[in-house]
């Protein structure tokens, strides 16, 4: 969700440097690469969820079939709805995020919130084709297997992004213009944490979990994506090598300030939510 719905900033950032459409006063950017692109690709992976969803469900239950290989069911379906998104002039990170939603949205149409239903598949492999066809569990079954692997795919793709910033950001930091060098301090401290602010005006939360929130941010892997869409859009050298140098040094910054600060902070989160937690029982 958070990667896609930065697109739409990319594509503006590509035509103020004339290397995409805007229209005349962004007429252009805004109705397709605002509302078209988002609406395209979050109804596209919402449907194709939906209708993948519940299609292995009803064979599984009707015809104990299409039980198993449920990894691959995660990589077909984000393959097919990103696929279809880009096919729409749509988002495909939107319409993968939006094809996890539905699947999860079979799982609680079915079973609600009712205990019952949660299973642990990983605690009883012996069992899983029963649970896979079985009236009450398919939908959770089919649900936490497909979200565990998604999640599992995550986490490596994940490391082998970070390896890849290390090896590239040295060679890329000459690249870099010395007057470059603030923004990064510039988007943790400030940029960030205003943007954070604005976001969660009226939200039901405390000052502590604000501060907490705008300090804290994802990474930003999904940023090298949008560097090589960049590139292959018309973004070249020597303009792309100092784009690329300050996208990696802003990662490897996030990295180390967020994952360093991370423990610490939690742990005097807790702290301070405890008596405020007491009180409030």
């Amino acid at each position: 969700m958070n990667d896609g719905t930065a697109f739409p900033f990319v594509m503006l950032g590509l035509g103020l440097l004339g290397y995409h459409e805007l229209g005349a006063f962004g007429w252009r950017w805004f109705t397709v690469d605002v509302l078209w692109a988002t609406a395209a690709g979050l109804a596209s992976g919402w449907l194709l969820g939906l209708l993948i969803g519940k299609l292995v469900v009803y064979l599984r239950r009707t015809y104990q079939a299409a039980v198993g290989l449920d990894d691959f069911l995660a990589l077909g379906l984000i393959a097919l709805s990103y696929g279809l998104a880009h096919v729409l002039h749509g988002y495909g990170f939107l319409a993968v995020f939006a094809a996890g939603l539905a699947l999860r949205q079979i799982e609680l149409a079915e079973n609600g919130d009712d205990p019952e239903h949660e299973i642990d598949t990983d605690a009883v492999p012996a069992n899983a084709e029963a649970l896979a066809t079985d009236e009450k569990h398919a939908p959770a079954h089919m649900a936490h297997r497909v979200l565990g692997f998604n999640e599992q795919l995550e986490r490596i793709g994940e490391v082998a992004m970070v390896v890849l910033v290390g090896a590239m950001l040295y060679p890329l930091l000459g690249d870099l213009p010395p007057g470059a060098w603030w923004f990064v301090p510039i988007l943790l401290v400030v940029i960030r944490p205003l943007a954070v602010w604005l976001s969660l005006l009226g939200a039901a939360i405390g000052p502590l979990q604000r501060r907490l929130t705008a300090w804290f941010g994802i990474r930003g892997i999904g940023s090298i994506y949008y560097l090589m869409y960049a590139f292959t859009h018309g973004v070249a050298s020597p303009e792309a090598r100092a784009v690329a140098a300050l996208v990696f040094l802003t990662i490897t910054v996030s990295i180390i300030v967020h994952g360093v600060s991370v423990t610490p902070l939690m742990q005097l989160y807790k702290r301070r939510a405890a008596p405020q937690s007491a009180a409030a029982d």
